[in-house]
């Protein structure tokens, strides 16, 4: 699994899981609960995760949807 996102932000990781289930992308969120439970202070980021071998497809679909700055490098 690559990491494609890290972020606090639900909608944004709303957005990507959207896209991503659209596309037919199987990912999976981590850290969801913890970062609900932790709070405002930031300390622990969802992140998305999507199989190795469709990191290329993934990317490239964040990137068309304008979402390209999120990326991890």
């Amino acid at each position: 699994m690559v990491e494609l996102v890290r972020s606090n932000d639900v909608a944004l990781v709303g957005m990507i899981e959207a896209l991503l289930q659209d596309a037919g992308i199987p990912h999976q969120v981590t850290d969801r609960n913890m970062s609900a439970i932790e709070g405002s202070i930031m300390a622990i980021p969802m992140r998305v995760m999507v199989p190795d071998e469709q990191e290329v497809e993934a990317r490239q679909l964040l990137t068309d949807a304008d979402l390209g700055s999120w990326l991890r490098p």
